[in-house]
């Protein structure tokens, strides 16, 4: 079986006119008869720069569902080194803390307060909150809201800067085929608006429409959804070439898993390619969001 990346050099698609970007005049039309699908999980990867050059993954990872809310955090490509904190009645156990991990002879501490943690509708905590990761006492992630006074306290004289930056974020929704978000596609541009539908019926259409909006402008429209369940688009978002690739292809072969993806890719100037696949994890600038988005029929992705 073929890789999902190579799938789309073949089916790559032009769907919309070059010129439509985020300054295009046409506007977003909403459904208004869906209600928006509903956010089940946010997985963010960093890499973080430590002593003597070191790079280490940090995967973060906020998920909720009916019964619990959970946040867990791991170092590497090992899910072994996992730390999961977990809770009963969508209430974190214990708000507040640290603990101490090992990774590659190296002592890891994590600090968190979640105690005044304000949250929208998803798992992520959107303010009010701070996750604090060092090694061998020495900064390497800061989320959230924490000070610099906080930082100081808890590592070693003289060096309190973290050197990381975001180089993936994954979005799992489960509901229907309404998907809303936001994303910032670099480090000091600023968040955008998308909203992802596919409708057709209320436009009085025969077969299904995709359509993807960046701040209310249409900015791709896929007609004949059924035929055309892969493809790809590059459009242009704060001076940066972003690619998006879509492949909806269970919504329509594979109803038990009934899952649709959709990934934006911001493209170094160097590329020449599409989609390069086996980069991902090695530049700072590319930013991903996986949209898992389930079927009306299908109550969460797992």
């Amino acid at each position: 079986m073929r890789d999902f990346a190579s799938c789309f050099s073949d089916y790559a698609l032009q769907v919309t006119d070059p010129s439509c970007t985020i300054n295009s005049k046409n506007s977003c039309i909403s459904p208004t008869l869906m209600i928006p699908s509903i956010q089940n999980t946010v997985c963010c990867i960093y890499k973080t720069i430590i002593s003597n050059q070191k790079q280490v993954l940090i995967t973060v990872t906020w998920s909720k569902n009916n019964v619990n809310q959970d946040f867990s955090i791991s170092f590497g490509t090992n899910p072994a080194n996992a730390f999961k904190l977990n809770s009963n009645s969508r209430l974190f156990r214990k708000k507040k803390g640290s603990k101490f991990v090992e990774f590659e002879n190296c002592k890891v501490e994590i600090f968190w307060d979640l105690s005044a943690a304000r949250y929208l509708t998803g798992p992520e905590p959107i303010d009010g909150y701070y996750v604090f990761v060092t090694f061998d006492s020495e900064p390497g992630l800061v989320l959230g809201d924490i000070g610099g006074e906080t930082i100081s306290r808890k590592v070693k004289s003289g060096n309190s800067v973290a050197k990381y930056s975001l180089i993936s974020r994954q979005e799992h929704f489960s509901g229907n085929t309404l998907y809303s978000t936001m994303a910032q596609f670099s480090d000091t541009g600023t968040a955008h608006e998308i909203l992802i539908s596919c409708s057709g019926e209320n436009e009085g259409l025969k077969y299904p429409v995709l359509s993807v909006c960046i701040d209310k402008k249409v900015v791709i429209r896929v007609k004949r959804l059924q035929w055309n369940f892969r493809g790809n688009q590059t459009i242009f978002i704060d001076g940066l070439l972003v690619d998006l690739m879509w492949d909806v292809h269970d919504w329509f072969f594979n109803p038990s898993s009934g899952c649709a993806v959709f990934m934006f890719r911001t493209r170094s100037g160097m590329d020449s390619r599409l989609w390069l696949e086996e980069k991902l994890l090695q530049k700072d600038q590319e930013k991903v969001i996986g949209l898992p988005i389930t079927n009306c029929n299908m109550d969460h992705i797992f």
